[in-house]
C-alpha cells in the first residue's frame, strides 16, 4: 500500500509513544522531607523544638517525667511451684529489666538457686503474659495494656478474677505478677500454670 508521499505504508500502524514522566520543576516541593536524609533524632528534635515555641512541650515534659519517678508498690510472687508473694518498691519509669534486678537483690538472701541466676534468666509474668525486659511500668500504666485474664496496669492485689462467673463484664481485678527462673519454665512449661504462659510481643 502506498501512502500520499508515494512511499510504502507499514501494513502495521506505528505505537503511540509515550513521554517520560518526570518531576514538575514548577510544584513547590520545600516543604517535603528528603528521604533517607533525616533521622529519628533530628525529627524528634524539630518536633520538640515546635512544641516548645508554643510553650506547652516542656512543661508537658517535664510531668511526664515527674509520673516517671512516682513510686509504685508491686505486689509479686516468686514462683518455683508455689507461690513466695513479697512486696517491693519500684518507680514507674522503671524497665521490667531493673525490677527484676530488685527483686533478685530481694530474694537472694532467702533462695539459694536466685543468687546464681542472672537477671536475664528472670521472668516477669503478669496476667499470664511474659512480659519482656525492654518494657517499662509507664508503657503498661499510659497503654492500660490488658492481659489473658486481667489488666497488666495494677500491681497490688485484689479478688481473684476466676472465681467472678461473668467473662463479658470489663473488670480492673488483676493477680499478683509472678517471677519465675527461665530454667524452671523451660522445664515446667506443659504444666500448670506455667502452660499458660505466653510471651508477650
Amino acid at each position: 500500500m502506498e501512502d500520499e508521499d508515494g512511499g510504502i505504508e507499514d501494513p502495521v500502524p506505528n505505537k503511540l509513544t509515550r513521554g517520560k514522566f518526570g518531576k514538575d520543576p514548577t510544584v513547590e516541593t520545600s516543604f517535603l522531607s528528603d528521604r533517607g536524609v533525616e533521622d529519628a533524632d533530628k525529627v524528634r528534635g524539630r518536633l520538640r523544638s515546635k512544641l516548645n515555641v508554643k510553650g506547652c512541650g516542656n512543661k508537658w515534659v517535664r510531668e511526664q517525667e515527674q509520673i516517671k519517678n512516682e513510686a509504685l508498690q508491686i505486689t509479686y510472687s516468686y514462683w518455683d511451684g508455689t507461690g513466695h508473694r513479697r512486696v517491693i518498691q519500684a518507680r514507674k519509669g522503671d524497665s521490667i529489666g531493673e525490677f527484676l534486678r530488685s527483686v533478685q537483690q530481694q530474694l537472694a538472701p532467702e533462695f539459694r538457686e536466685i543468687r546464681t541466676t542472672s537477671v536475664e534468666n528472670l521472668l516477669y509474668v503478669k496476667e499470664d503474659l511474659i512480659i519482656p525486659h525492654q518494657h517499662s511500668f509507664y508503657e503498661l500504666i499510659v497503654n492500660k495494656a490488658r492481659g489473658k485474664s486481667g489488666p497488666l496496669f495494677h500491681f497490688d492485689v485484689h479478688e481473684d478474677v476466676c472465681t467472678t462467673a461473668d467473662a463479658t463484664i470489663e473488670k480492673d481485678e488483676s493477680h499478683a505478677g509472678k517471677v519465675a527462673e527461665r530454667h524452671w519454665y523451660e522445664k515446667n512449661k506443659r504444666i500448670f500454670p506455667a502452660s499458660r504462659w505466653e510471651v508477650c510481643i
